[in-house]
């Protein structure tokens, strides 16, 4: 028994002193590591204020203590070249290579520091000798090459990518690596070689290639770029007619520029080459509508309409030629009501020849619009759209399309109470879908025309975090009119006059409405409405034609009203009228520039940087 207790005596003995000498080591390696952890901070600190020769000392000891690990080298390395320590950075550097000469950026440092100390041959040797015995590796020729760049030697840099396809037997590696450093050095001619020799081998790199490009053009050397590209292009289309792809990029490259006519030329090309059945002309004609450029998106939609009724695009080609055909006029300053009229004709005999079902409601739409707002047949238009609500088997989004476009006919007919009905069982059909938030904006709008402003403000701050941009910045718009122009005994006065005026421009009865805003100008000086009014006014004048009185207007609102939410809109617009309607390029710039210099919160300041850049000639 005695025997036992003594044994176990011992055990615990044991035990209290192995846990009591961990616990000291344990507190040693803290200690140590605390003192490290001062040191690389005290260390980092010298490094960033420039003071090597402290930094050095002291990182020379951490790469010591640390068993020589490579991110203590890589600062003890720069401080000894701060300092120009080279012998230093020499014995460094050829210890490294002997400790692990599998890593390649040691031998590079040494050549590296050869050459900065004026060894020049031992540097070109130590060189050739690393790219005479590239290994093997794709990962390790990366490294290697990756290396030469960091320490700024770019043309090494790609004769190693060369040499590694050679040893590696395969030309197809390193493309992207080697576009890279032909972009950082200027050679955009062998950037472009090397894409579009990815391209040749790997067709499914399209995408990430048009990408990349992307991103240069739309930089400095865009247009040098953009060129040289072009050229290297067409030469590869004519020599490789069968290879798809090169026309793709040429397509997409005069989308890039806006070349629409010449992307019309290449989307024509594909089609007949290899029998698309009108598929990318199709997706032309649409980028080009996108961009208001009619004329293309004319072509290239009766391109596809003259392949006749049995072509599968066929319904949606005349569909977007007959709106385009529209937009057309609608957005020119010279257009008479007789081309509306004939335009009529085309949409009536289009429909009566494809009769009336769900495939040709986005036409029976477009008429009704055509009629109600340009020709102001609004009882036809109303009986249309009616009409298309019933069509059997219309999908649920056209219905509701049709139904917001008859709660606008409706309301501009003076109908309020039948077009909020429109409205709402949009809303409610619909819930949470962008079509919902449109009803919802429109119902808003309703409410503020009607003077119901209160019961608006909760509608229209509830679609400030609507999905649909667009719908969520109309709607702080109008929610901000009304919260800044109620007055300090709550009333809404003269809110209530201008929302009428409003109501009167929307509903085309310019004359009534110029009345209320200019009677509202004359009795309010200070009241903050006041660039609302004179806003308004400016696009009433717009709509009349008369755009001299309109860009007076629009002057006064950003020289004595700067400081208010309107005065970016009417630069915008002001800006717009000159480069559009009065063809002043200079001015046009002027306006467009101190838009983005002066408001750089804008929504219109993206915009206006574009349009500055294409009247500069960028």
């Amino acid at each position: 028994m005695q025997r036992k207790i003594k044994y176990s005596l011992i055990f615990l003995s044991l035990i209290l002193s192995f846990s009591v000498n961990a616990q000291i080591t344990t507190q040693h390696h803290s200690q140590q590591s605390n003192r490290q952890r001062t040191q690389e901070k005290l260390a980092l600190q010298y490094f960033r204020n420039q003071e090597f020769e402290k930094a050095g000392d002291i990182f020379k000891e951490l790469f010591k203590k640390s068993g020589y690990l490579s991110n203590y080298y890589t600062y003890y390395f720069r401080c000894l070249l701060e300092t120009q320590n080279y012998k230093d950075a020499e014995k460094l550097a050829i210890k490294q290579i002997r400790k692990d000469a599998n890593n390649y950026k040691y031998h590079i440092d040494l050549g590296y520091i050869y050459s900065l100390s004026g060894k020049v041959k031992k540097a070109e040797k130590q060189y050739i000798k690393l790219l005479e015995n590239l290994p093997a590796n794709e990962g390790k020729i990366i490294q290697i090459a990756n290396s030469f760049l960091y320490r700024s030697l770019p043309d090494l840099c790609i004769e190693t990518y060369k040499k590694g396809r050679i040893v590696l037997n395969n030309q197809n590696l390193f493309n992207i690596a080697l576009a890279n450093v032909y972009y950082r050095t200027g050679n955009f001619s062998r950037m472009i070689d090397e894409y579009l020799a990815m391209l040749e081998y790997d067709t499914s790199s399209i995408n990430s290639i048009q990408s990349r490009l992307q991103t240069i053009i739309s930089g400095q050397t865009g247009t040098i770029v953009e060129e040289l590209l072009r050229n290297k292009l067409l030469k590869l289309t004519q020599k490789h007619p069968a290879n798809r792809y090169y026309t793709e990029l040429l397509l997409w490259l005069s989308t890039q520029k806006k070349d629409f006519e010449f992307a019309f030329i290449q989307a024509k090309s594909l089609d007949r080459r290899f029998n698309e059945n009108g598929i990318t002309v199709f997706q032309l004609a649409e980028i080009c509508l996108t961009n208001n450029n009619y004329n293309i998106a004319l072509e290239a939609f009766n391109y596809i309409v003259k392949k006749g009724e049995n072509n599968k695009l066929f319904l949606r080609a005349k569909t977007g030629y007959l709106n385009t055909k529209f937009l057309q006029l609608s957005n020119s300053s010279s257009t008479q009501k007789n081309e509306y009229k004939r335009l009529k004709k085309e949409y009536v005999s289009t429909i009566k020849k494809l009769g009336k079902n769900s495939g040709t409601a986005p036409l029976l739409k477009d008429l009704a619009n055509l009629q109600a707002f340009y020709l102001y047949e609004l009882d036809e238009a109303t009986e249309i759209l009616k009409e298309v609500i019933l069509i059997p088997y219309i999908s649920t989004g056209m219905q509701a399309k049709c139904k917001i476009a008859l709660g606008d006919i409706y309301l501009f007919k003076g109908e309020v109470w039948e077009a909020t009905l429109l409205y709402s069982q949009v809303e409610k059909a619909l819930k949470n879908s962008p079509i919902a938030h449109k009803a919802k904006l429109k119902n808003a709008r309703l409410s503020y025309f009607i003077g119901e402003f209160g019961w608006a403000k909760i509608q229209l701050d509830v679609l400030k975090a609507a999905t649909s941009k667009l719908i969520a910045n109309d709607a702080m718009e109008l929610s901000l009119l009304i919260g800044d122009n109620i007055n300090d005994d709550s009333t809404y006065v003269e809110l209530e006059m201008y929302s009428k005026a409003d109501l009167l421009f929307y509903r085309n009865k310019n004359d009534e409405a110029l009345l209320i805003l200019d009677s509202l100008e004359k009795t309010l000086k200070f009241h903050p409405i006041i660039d609302e009014v004179l806003f308004k006014k400016s696009e009433i004048k717009i709509k009349q034609k008369d755009y001299q009185t309109a860009d007076s207007l629009l002057e006064v609102i950003y020289s004595n009203y700067g400081f208010d939410i309107l005065a970016d809109n009417a630069l915008m617009r002001r800006a717009e009228l000159q480069e559009e309607k009065f063809k002043n390029k200079e001015k046009a710039m002027e306006l467009y520039q101190k838009l983005f210099v002066n408001y750089p919160g804008s929504l219109f300041t993206v915009q206006a940087r574009k349009r500055f850049r294409a009247l500069r000639g960028d």
